[in-house]
């Protein structure tokens, strides 16, 4: 197993798990920060090589928070879970939350369309990235919005809870 790239620290669980699982899976953090659902977009199809098996779409919190229109991103999200599956990737979609800034009707829309599209889709869905580390004022940095060790511990166990099972497959 081999882990490129400079990592987060979730990303970097997720890879010692693999290799303490002996699974036989190269893993690639292609996260950019600030990424948008039409950045990853732009950056996808050199990311879906031959031998790439699972893509993991952790892709929408920078748009709910830059209030992009809620079409625009499950166009976006639809490119991308369509492109991976043109190439026998199979996606697990990772659902993000937004507050309410752009009004309570636009974080009800947005909090839709992860589990609508996983539905679409036929694919897995973690139902909230940051589920038990959002406003965990002790899993978070000081800005209390991007997670620390801790909180990255617990997004490696979400995620694994689901992705696990894609990679014994």
């Amino acid at each position: 197993m081999r882990c490129r790239r400079r990592s987060r620290r979730a990303f970097l669980r997720t890879c010692r798990r693999v290799d303490s699982q002996h699974l036989r899976w190269a893993i690639v953090n292609a996260g950019a920060k600030g990424d948008t659902t039409a950045d990853g977009l732009r950056r996808l199809d050199p990311l879906l090589t031959s031998d790439a098996g699972v893509l993991v779409v952790e892709l929408g919190a920078n748009d709910g928070l830059k209030g992009v229109p809620v079409s625009t991103i499950e166009q976006n999200l639809l490119a991308i879970l369509q492109r991976a599956r043109d190439r026998n990737v199979r996606p697990l979609i990772c659902g993000m939350e937004t507050p309410p800034s752009y009004g309570l009707d636009y974080s009800i829309a947005f909090h839709f369309i992860f589990p609508t599209m996983a539905q679409q889709q036929a694919a897995p869905l973690v139902p909230f990235l940051l589920a038990g580390v959002a406003f965990v004022p002790e899993l978070n940095g000081p800005d209390l919005v991007h997670p620390n060790a801790a909180g990255a511990r617990r997004i490696a166990e979400t995620v694994w809870t689901y992705l696990g099972p894609m990679l014994q497959n």
